[in-house]
């Protein structure tokens, strides 16, 4: 931490509000982020940081706790960057406006709160006599009022925030903002065309109107702000991983090993250009009815309050939304009227079974679930007691929810209810759309359905086609170990542009769009694979620097003469120590520098795969182990590199080559020199040549073979050079 925050009033406020088992969490953590960025005290500076929650897993309670620290703390401006959609804008206004109690009534003025506050007289005066206040050492601190200002990830209504701050002195003024969702809209979507794009250039502007803020970007999905250009003015500079509470559920719960919840849709009811459906698929009346028998047990055991909800997300499109929703509304009203049918009638027998049917479903889950002939007389009052509404803009602006007017909720709608949204008591979720182009964070910012739901988890479904459900299974891997990444180095202290990036990633998914990206990454995955560099020779310095890492680990170890074909020449003697724990082979391969730009990559994600494969060893399980092969120790190597410092062939060949049948049968070669199931590591020490002339003695170079049992994908960009 950069400086120490205190908890005052306005934060000891904020945690009465908070479940007790949350508090304390949630009170270090604010901490942390705050004091991680600038001080508003001491001389004018920016700073900027990332921080990183699960999907729908209390971000927005902890940048309220950070907001109120912040008042507490003496800053007087506090921006909170409120999504791309006037919904989202209305739910972080509303949500501020409750939590932080600005209603309340008899409450002192501590806050001025504006929203999409626009460049005139009035609102810059109304700053400007509060920012006096603050500058005035005689202000009682009750009557310093902390401006909050809420505003739309518009390019207008930021160019708009630009220009009135432009007219204010604002040099000694510490400034907090906050910008939710930020991998969405706020990075420059053009970079790899070499432009700006507008919102990007207006967040800009608007920063450089503040000469003294900590810009603070929140998210679940940080793969495009950790991937964008270290120099860029949004690349974060430090990171807070966010943990949730024990009543999260999230993707280690629905996709993690445990299907419990989840439901495929066939391939046949998901609703493409070459398969229109003209009818509800038999999955969405499934999921309708195990939704309803829900909205019945739930109004037994808590009466009229709380909600349930089932969200319906087809497509993008809003045409399908509306036929989604037809279908749906025509199905319940049919269902209403059956239900009003005397007991003998054909129909309401069948939709009884039907619902009897949804009810086993649910009972599998739901140990406490109430009996059948307990939740019978209860779904006509179920079904009037559950809305249905289309959440997009097909008719106009997109319509809000009043979770208060009804207890049992039905949306249908796509990007509106995507990133961000809340669905207040969410259990059904019916999806049949695909992952489109594969971007890993637009595809998990749909996963609505994670959230603080472990006392009614087994109420939850998710109806998916198959591919959302496997990129989902992909995305958990992927999730755990860039927030494990992300944590060991948030504990290391130093600054994020230097964190290597690269992280495991399922060849399915990309990690973000390309556009927002200047530095390209490569994919890859070792199985049965050597990994060995190219680039060999780049300093006298690099050289010496490797030798003293290769001694040390050599003269750890207990090396005996490998056993072969006596016909071998000196070349083709090794000598090998099996058994070497993989966890000493990593600190080796760690230390080494690896210069060229492939060699880097390919070696971060071999390094990748390797400490993965150390992780999964479960207590009690033998530890992974390694052999270490010495090549030629009593004869010495000789290879040519070219200017570049690259080498043509690492791996002496088989022998004898000819005739065919005789071939390797003295030696197989380098490259069959391994185990055959663990990690191998080949040492090789080299005179390299060019122009027929050694230009350097002795350079170690060390080769990996990677077995396929360790097999892992991943993604490594380019090496950026921090300052």
């Amino acid at each position: 931490m950069a400086w120490d925050p205190i908890v005052g009033r306005e934060a000891t406020d904020f945690l009465a509000s908070v479940p007790e088992p949350s508090r304390e969490p949630l009170r270090e953590s604010a901490l942390s982020i705050l004091g991680k960025g600038v001080a508003p005290t001491g001389n004018a500076n920016t700073d900027t940081g990332l921080v990183v929650g699960y999907v729908q897993s209390g971000k927005t309670m902890s940048f309220e706790m950070v907001v109120a620290l912040a008042r507490d703390n003496g800053f007087p401006i506090v921006i909170v960057v409120a999504g791309i959609a006037n919904p989202l804008l209305d739910q972080s206004t509303g949500r501020l406006r409750r939590d932080l109690q600005l209603d309340q009534p008899g409450r002192a003025r501590r806050w001025m709160q504006l929203e999409n506050p626009t460049d005139d007289d009035a609102t810059a005066q109304a700053i400007r006599d509060v920012l006096d206040d603050w500058r005035d050492t005689s202000t009682p601190d009750g009557f310093r009022r902390t401006i909050l200002i809420t505003v739309l990830k518009h390019h207008k209504r930021l160019e708009n925030m630009a220009a009135l701050f432009a007219g204010i002195a604002l040099d000694d003024i510490p400034v907090l903002i906050i910008d939710d969702e930020a991998d969405q809209a706020s990075l420059n979507n053009e970079t790899s065309q070499g432009t700006e794009s507008t919102t990007y250039q207006r967040l800009l502007a608007l920063r450089q109107t503040m000469p003294h803020h900590t810009y603070l970007q929140y998210t679940a999905t940080p793969q495009a702000p950790l991937l964008v250009s270290i120099i860029d003015s949004l690349s974060p500079n430090f990171v807070q991983v966010l943990q949730p509470g024990t009543e999260y559920v999230g993707g280690q719960e629905f996709f993690g090993g445990n299907a419990q919840a989840v439901r495929v849709i066939p391939t046949n009811e998901v609703p493409t250009n070459s398969n229109p459906l003209s009818e509800p698929p038999d999955t969405l009346i499934q999921a309708l009815l195990v939704f309803m028998v829900g909205v019945a047990a739930g109004l037994h055991l808590g009466g009229n309050s709380g909600n349930r909800s089932m969200l319906v997300h087809p497509s993008q499109r809003t045409g399908q939304h509306q036929e989604f929703y037809n279908w749906v509304r025509d199905m319940f009203e049919e269902w209403k009227r059956i239900l009003a049918l005397s007991e003998s009638d054909p129909d309401r027998q069948e939709l009884i079974e039907d619902l009897r049917t949804a009810h086993d479903d649910l009972a599998a889950t739901v140990p406490d679930l109430p009996t059948f002939d307990v939740l019978l007389p209860i779904f006509r009052l179920a079904f009037r007691n559950t809305r249905l509404l289309e959440v997009n803009a097909r008719v106009g602006q997109t319509p809000q929810v009043d979770w208060r007017s009804s207890y049992g909720w039905i949306l249908v709608g796509g990007q509106a209810m995507d990133r961000g949204f809340t669905v207040e008591g969410l259990t059904v979720t019916y999806m049949p759309r695909g992952i489109g182009v594969g971007n890993a964070d637009t595809v998990q910012q749909r996963a609505r359905f994670f959230g603080y739901k472990r006392s009614y988890f087994g109420y939850c479904r998710v109806y998916l086609e198959q591919g959302t459900l496997d990129a989902f299974e992909a995305y958990v891997e992927h999730e755990e170990d860039i927030r494990s990444q992300l944590q060991a180095f948030e504990a290391s202290g130093q600054p994020l542009n230097r964190w290597k990036r690269a992280f495991l990633l399922d060849t399915s998914l990309r990690p973000c769009r390309n556009s927002v990206l200047e530095f390209d990454y490569i994919r890859g995955h070792f199985s049965d694979d050597w990994v060995s560099p190219r680039v060999v020779w780049a300093s006298p310095t690099v050289a010496s620097d490797n030798r003293l890492v290769v001694n040390d680990f050599v003269s750890r170890q207990q090396f005996v003469e490998d056993q072969g074909n006596a016909a071998r020449t000196g070349i083709q003697r090794h000598h090998v120590a099996t058994g070497v724990p993989l966890a000493d082979v990593l600190e080796l391969l760690v230390a080494l520098r690896i210069t060229g730009t492939r060699d880097s990559q390919r070696n971060t994600g071999m390094l990748l795969q390797l400490t993965k494969a150390l992780e999964a060893v479960e207590a009690g399980d033998p530890p992974e182990t390694c052999s270490v092969y010495l090549m030629s120790p009593g004869a010495q190597r000789q290879r040519g590199v070219d200017g570049n410092g690259e080498i043509a062939q690492l791996f002496q060949g088989e022998a004898p080559v000819s005739p065919r049948d005789q071939r390797g049968t003295i030696y197989p070669g380098d490259r069959a020199i391994r185990d055959s199931d663990n990690v191998t590591i080949q040492i090789h020490r080299l005179d390299l040549t060019r122009d027929n002339g050694v230009i350097a003695n002795d350079v170690p170079v060390v080769a990996v073979w990677v077995p396929a049992r360790m097999e892992k994908d991943w993604i490594a960009q380019e090496p950026q050079v921090a300052d």
